[in-house]
């Protein structure tokens, strides 16, 4: 059987497949993993994306030569500014002209809280597969605008937000010993590199598992369209810029087009801290985690359709 050859067929397929296996699975079946609590069959497809997620950054970051390190914090810098300055200047015109209830039935929270915030891993993981090392570097930096931190700045609540700072040291440490292990040593490059494509299935299936497809159900349609907007919007812009910018894979920067995992956390925390915004705080937890899995499934599709055409320009130089 040609499992592997099927799955490469589809746009994203070696991301966007596992992920869906897993997200299938943990909504018709959530209890399953209970059966199997504490064991390795649960680490590996239930709680285990972060830590096998740590070993692709590391992986790739030791195929990264050092003399192009600051082209990795260069482009990390770019998307991240192209996501939050999107998202952000979205979210605050909508809040000008609509207030805090927003249009179409979604709030400037969720507008915020889904547009500003990426999904690193994904990023990673299309990044591995249709960029290079630099690209894959990158997330080191994109990581710092996961969470709360940019939308409580967008919606005036900066003063009691912060990012603690060995969390950003936590993102960005495998990445620094994996350039330095790999450049003082080309055997252990070498012996890193398959790592840096092998993972991907492995850190994508327990994403997936920690997504409940019928989310989409009680987002209702707002939530669907939050998360096409999230892709089409901070995806075009990212793609737009690495293409001004003249990046060698400009379709790398649509990768962009994400909503984080952890973004469904911050309507809450942001209601938290300005009880003016609990009233929207329900609905806007419901839509953007609609827009998790909704632009978990679209990003890919738009990366690879962007990667398609820009093969096509390169090969026809």
């Amino acid at each position: 059987m040609k499992i592997l050859q099927t799955v490469k067929k589809i746009p994203g397929g070696i991301m966007i497949v596992p992920l869906l296996l897993g997200a299938i699975i943990n909504t018709f079946f959530p209890q399953l993993w209970t059966i199997f609590d504490g064991t390795f069959t649960t680490h590996l497809w239930k709680t285990g994306a972060m830590p096998i997620l740590a070993v692709f950054l590391f992986c790739n970051a030791t195929t990264i030569n050092v003399k192009k390190a600051g082209v990795s914090l260069y482009k990390g810098l770019v998307i991240t500014l192209v996501k939050v300055g999107v998202g952000i200047l979205i979210g605050l015109i909508c809040g000008t002209i609509f207030g805090t209830a927003g249009f179409l039935g979604l709030s400037t929270l969720a507008i915020v809280g889904a547009l500003a915030n990426s999904n690193g891993g994904l990023y990673a993981a299309l990044a591995g597969e249709y960029g290079d090392a630099t690209d894959v570097g990158a997330v080191a930096i994109l990581s710092i605008n996961d969470g709360p931190f940019f939308t409580m700045v967008a919606l005036g609540a900066a003063g009691v937000a912060n990012i603690p700072f060995m969390t950003l040291v936590g993102c960005i440490l495998p990445v620094v010993i994996g350039i330095i292990l790999g450049n003082l040593d080309e055997d252990i490059r070498k012996f890193c590199e398959p790592g840096a494509s092998m993972t991907i299935p492995f850190f994508a299936f327990p994403l997936g598992a920690g997504l409940n497809i019928m989310n989409l159900v009680k987002a209702g349609a707002p939530g669907i369209l939050l998360g096409l907007a999230c892709t089409v919007i901070t995806g075009f812009a990212g793609y737009g810029v690495y293409k001004l910018l003249k990046m060698d894979y400009p379709e790398v920067g649509a990768s962009i087009g994400t909503t984080a995992g952890n973004a469904a956390a911050t309507p809450a925390a942001v209601a938290a801290v300005d009880a003016s915004l609990l009233a929207v705080a329900e609905a806007a937890t419901a839509q953007v985690t609609a827009s998790i899995i909704v632009t978990a499934i679209c990003c890919p599709i738009l990366v690879s359709f962007l990667h398609r055409r820009e093969a096509a320009k390169r090969e026809g130089k």
